[in-house]
């Protein structure tokens, strides 16, 4: 646990003092759209937050709280309201709301809206788990990650909100804290006009609030988020490019357990996770599990929080022996532990790692044959625990980010052994901007891992399905993402049987 000055401790419950009356009149609130994620057999969260001037410091709003009333249904037109109430929107955490509904019957699709000041929410679909006891014949769902705005248009999201998903796996960096110029960097969008303050970085409660509102202000992005439930983690934008537990990436960043604390204040304002995951500090509970029946169980885990410190000063490294020490650790004992066990109870036909970085050995080519140790390669330890006990579990599947190429990769203990379990990198959504095919560095890769199915540059989103017997894998790019009109296509399909781990062209 990172240790917080009592004066910032102070700052930020400071907020919780001031509240009065809202003014008489409030202008339309729901610009950053609505959402519903971590999805339960008999109940999902709701979020919105109001900000009728997003671009704003406190969205425009004075440090007052707000009534919002809430519906949920069973038909979009609200014909039929299963659930309604009211709560409050309160300044000090930035006029989110975190509404955790229950009572809702598994495996259901239902519809969401709030109101406030007058004003009508856009409506959201979402859907329940399904039942612990039931047993699903098949579950879609998508993986994403790496959404930097200033890198291009958030078209795929769209693509994505029209794919009728069970759910959306979100692995990291929804946020960049880099600087964005006033035309949006590539989006280069004169009539963007964004505030000075973007051309900051992002390091305070403040500016993490803002970059928030700018990314949640895009109609692609939030349609996605309409459209189903979302379970979301994060990686190392959300704070700062590649730190690791409370080592920032450059020594000479001011206050890093402050700049923690702030950013992850600000990730849980935003996104819809449930009161119990609301940070303390510095320090927020992330890692959790999801059951969809008896069909599949969903890790979802952190690797930023816990991690020891990236070995041999990070970056690509070869012949790097402080990666293999024992005691080095991506995820923390605590969290390990909670994995180990669970995976290892586990009465799932599949079990799905949700997590950011990629879990599969991957060496950069080469004479020298170099190692991210950023990645599950620079704590070889965590990854042989985890492998050694997926080798006794069938089913088990790594989802990954954070590195914006797409990759299909086997899992092994060992290069000469059979897999053990199968690894999905997803691409980004637009970091990295437009993308290729492939690159020189994509294809020394593949001639130097024999385990890698798939490497591809593009931009987009990995849809998947399960049945019971087999996983099938959707590679969707994006033929442009800096430009207004791409389109989607996919580019690989892959298979892999549930008894017989590994990745076969579909």
């Amino acid at each position: 646990m990172l240790r917080l000055p009592r004066r910032r401790l102070f700052t930020l419950g400071g907020a919780a003092l001031v509240a009065g009356l809202p003014p008489a009149s409030l202008a339309y609130p729901f610009t950053l759209g609505v959402a519903s994620g971590d999805p339960l057999p008999t109940g999902v969260l709701l979020w919105t937050r109001l900000a009728p001037r997003p671009l704003e410091p406190a969205g425009g709003l004075p440090p007052v709280r707000y009534p919002v009333s809430w519906q949920v249904a069973e038909d979009s037109a609200f014909r039929r309201v299963v659930r309604s109430g009211d709560t409050v929107a309160r300044p000090e955490y930035g006029h989110a709301v975190h509404l955790d509904v229950q009572g809702l019957r598994p495996g259901r699709e239902y519809f969401y809206r709030f109101r406030s000041g007058g004003h009508l929410s856009p409506a959201g679909r979402t859907r329940t788990a399904p039942a612990k006891s039931a047993s699903p014949a098949s579950m879609r769902f998508a993986i994403a990650s790496c959404q930097s705005y200033a890198d291009g248009y958030y078209e795929a999201w769209r693509h994505l909100a029209a794919e009728d998903l069970d759910v959306v796996f979100f692995l990291g960096d929804y946020i960049y804290e880099g600087a964005i110029t006033s035309a949006g960097g590539n989006r280069m969008d004169a009539t963007l006009n964004l505030p000075d303050t973007f051309e900051l970085e992002t390091d305070t409660l403040d500016l993490y609030r803002m970059r928030y509102a700018l990314y949640r202000t895009d109609p692609d992005l939030q349609a996605a988020h309409a459209a189903g439930p979302w379970v979301l983690t994060w990686d190392d934008h959300e704070v700062q490019d590649n730190y690791a537990a409370g080592v920032p990436r450059f020594p000479t960043t001011p206050d890093f357990p402050l700049r923690r604390a702030d950013a992850y204040r600000a990730y849980w304002e935003n996104q819809p996770l449930r009161p119990p995951r609301q940070p303390a500090g510095p320090d927020m509970s992330l890692y959790r599990r999801f059951r969809f029946g008896d069909l599949a169980h969903a890790y979802v885990l952190d690797t930023r929080q816990y991690r020891s410190d990236q070995a041999c000063g990070d970056n690509l490294r070869a012949g790097c022996a402080d990666r293999d020490d024992p005691s080095r650790t991506l995820l923390g004992a605590p969290q390990r532990d909670w994995l180990l066990d669970k995976l290892g109870r586990s009465e799932a036909r599949w079990n799905l790692l949700a997590q950011q970085v990629m879990m599969a050995e991957c060496r950069y080519g080469g004479p020298a044959n170099r190692l991210d140790m950023d990645k599950w390669d620079g704590y070889a330890a965590d990854r042989e625990r985890i492998l050694a006990l997926a080798a006794r579990m069938p089913g088990t599947v790594a989802l990954s980010g954070d590195i914006h190429y797409n990759y299909a990769a086997d899992l092994r203990l060992r290069p000469d052994r059979p897999a053990v379990a199968v690894e999905l990198v997803g691409t980004s959504i637009t970091s990295g901007g437009d993308g290729s095919e492939s690159t020189p560095q994509l294809d020394m890769q593949l001639k130097h891992n024999p385990h890698l199915r798939l490497a591809n540059a593009q931009r987009g989103y990995v849809r998947c399905e399960l049945t019971r017997d087999r996983l099938r894998a959707d590679f969707r790019v994006m033929s442009q993402v800096t430009r207004r009109g791409g389109t989607i296509s996919t580019r690989a399909s892959f298979v892999s049987e549930r008894v017989e781990p590994g990745l076969v062209p579909a």
